[in-house]
């Protein structure tokens, strides 16, 4: 399991993964699933994935390959950041192929789900959520975020908190937030967490970067103010007396 969200603001693109593939009683396994394309003030790319490792690893693989070997289509080619994610599409179902009919391992769940932002030079920030089918989606310009793996639990606080205006160094924190909670929840989702914010028309690759592991400092500090602040809101709620007209 895994989880991953991404925002899109008026100041540009905030990613925010977990980095646990594997959590069982022997053992548990990490990989980063925050990935980034970069071609120095022409283009800045972030993928991160969820799903088939196999399948995740393949994609990025390809994408890297086509890259560098000029390919008729490539990251550095596309015009639109839409067309990078037909293109993550169509790898995808590529790599899902080679599980679906045929070998060992034929009718093996091999899907795997992408959300991929970044910017083109002289176009605007873009961010998609492409599925294991190929297609993809936008976020909304009323809920301007994608999740992707374990995405109940982190939902909440990204409803009444993120907005396009919203300060990046807010909606950092409420990403983080975001993430915790879903790791509080559930086991399968852990650190290292990667967090990243690519500041609109930069289109350079020194954007704000951190990795927590499960004791940061940071990281520790915001889980314990977190979970302070969240018991104290909820015993300043109403009192259900003034339901009852009188003691409950």
């Amino acid at each position: 399991m895994t989880y991953c969200v991404a925002i899109k603001l008026n100041e540009g693109l905030v990613f925010c993964s977990d980095s646990r593939t594997n959590a069982g009683p022997d053992r548990v396994s990490t990989y980063s699933k925050l990935h980034r394309f970069s071609i120095h003030s022409d283009r800045q790319l972030m993928m991160m994935t969820a799903g088939n490792l196999a399948t995740s690893q393949a994609v990025v693989a390809q994408i890297e390959r086509d890259l560098k070997e000029d390919a008729e289509f490539n990251l550095r080619k596309a015009s639109y950041v839409s067309d990078i994610a037909d293109y993550v599409g169509v790898l995808s179902r590529r790599a899902q192929g080679k599980y679906r009919t045929d070998g060992p391992n034929a009718g093996f769940n091999a899907e795997a789900t992408f959300i991929l932002g970044g910017q083109i030079k002289g176009g605007e920030t873009e961010l998609y959520m492409i599925y294991p089918e190929g297609n993809h989606i936008t976020a909304s310009e009323q809920y301007p975020f994608l999740q992707i793996g374990e995405t109940k639990y982190g939902k909440p606080i990204l409803d009444r908190i993120i907005r396009p205006g919203t300060p990046h160094e807010t909606a950092m924190r409420c990403a983080l937030v975001s993430l915790d909670s879903t790791m509080r929840s559930n086991a399968t989702v852990g650190p290292p967490i990667e967090l990243l914010f690519y500041e609109t028309d930069s289109l350079s690759n020194s954007s704000k970067y951190c990795k927590f592991e499960e004791s940061d400092p940071y990281l520790v500090k915001l889980r314990q103010s977190w979970d302070e602040n969240i018991r104290k809101a909820f015993n300043e709620l109403p009192s259900l007396s003034l339901v009852f007209g009188g003691e409950v």
